[in-house]
């Protein structure tokens, strides 16, 4: 497996409608197949879903399902290293052919990119330390909060979060985790893998889970109108949910099984 790693360089907004400089548009399947390589977005800033391990390749349940639907392609995979506000411009802009990347589904996403059907469960919630109370958003008047930019956290708690709660935007999720450990806000707005991690390893920042966030699953994005690629995907997707492997993905990387995911 090959991989290229991305310039960790700041986008400025979501910018869903904006594209990349250039006309390209992602591959189409005839054309993977043709090429023989796949280009596939993963965050690899974000375990359990995708990290780094120590011998710096790349692990998690995006890079297994990535892996698995190269493999039943055919084709040979090409992980392009993605932040999470880059990942829907980088498919517009053909520099990927999918996203897998923990990726979530909301009606303005749906405007620009098309989705397969769910391959992974998700969910997210807000952390702070224990001596601050929060029993509902509206206990969020008044404090800060870290969240990445462009994320289903960041779109979750802009509409829930009261005006007066300041939220910080931050454009990777190791500069939103951090900022929270530096004491530079009180409340993070995280997935729940990434914020057991965190906490785990700074437990004297005493955080704990306050409230759920989000309770969604992961889809592959594809270029919109891009209908072959996606049935194929979504053929490779349904025969690995029948067969055990996307739940064997989901056991080994996050701990929990795979459930009954609705298409």
């Amino acid at each position: 497996m090959s991989i290229s790693l991305s310039r960790r360089t700041a986008v400025l907004g979501f910018a869903l409608g904006a594209v990349f400089a250039g006309s390209a548009t992602a591959a189409t399947l005839a054309e993977i197949q043709q090429k023989k390589v796949i280009n596939i977005g993963i965050q690899t800033d974000y375990p359990p879903y995708g990290y780094i391990d120590a011998s710096m390749k790349p692990q998690g349940s995006d890079v297994a399902t990535a892996e698995l639907i190269a493999q039943k392609l055919g084709v040979k995979l090409n992980i392009v290293t993605v932040t999470a506000p880059a990942r829907i411009p980088a498919l517009q802009s053909g520099k990927v052919d999918l996203i897998v990347s923990s990726l979530g589904k909301n009606a303005e996403r749906e405007k620009v990119i098309d989705f397969s059907i769910s391959y992974a469960p998700f969910f997210s919630g807000l952390y702070a330390s224990k001596d601050v109370v929060i029993k509902g958003f509206d206990d969020l008047k008044g404090k800060s909060i870290s969240v990445t930019r462009g994320s289903l956290q960041d779109d979750a708690i802009s509409k829930l979060a009261p005006a007066t709660a300041e939220i910080k935007r931050f454009e990777d999720d190791t500069a939103t985790v951090a900022s929270f450990l530096t004491g530079q806000s009180q409340v993070l707005a995280s997935s729940a893998a990434v914020a057991a991690v965190s906490m785990q390893r700074n437990p004297k920042r005493n955080a704990e889970y306050k409230l759920l966030l989000t309770d969604v699953t992961c889809y592959v994005g594809v270029g919109k109108g891009n209908t072959a690629l996606l049935e194929q995907v979504n053929t490779i997707l349904r025969a690995a949910k029948a067969d055990g492997a996307l739940n064997a993905i989901s056991e080994k990387y996050l701990g929990r099984p795979l459930g009954n995911l609705a298409d």
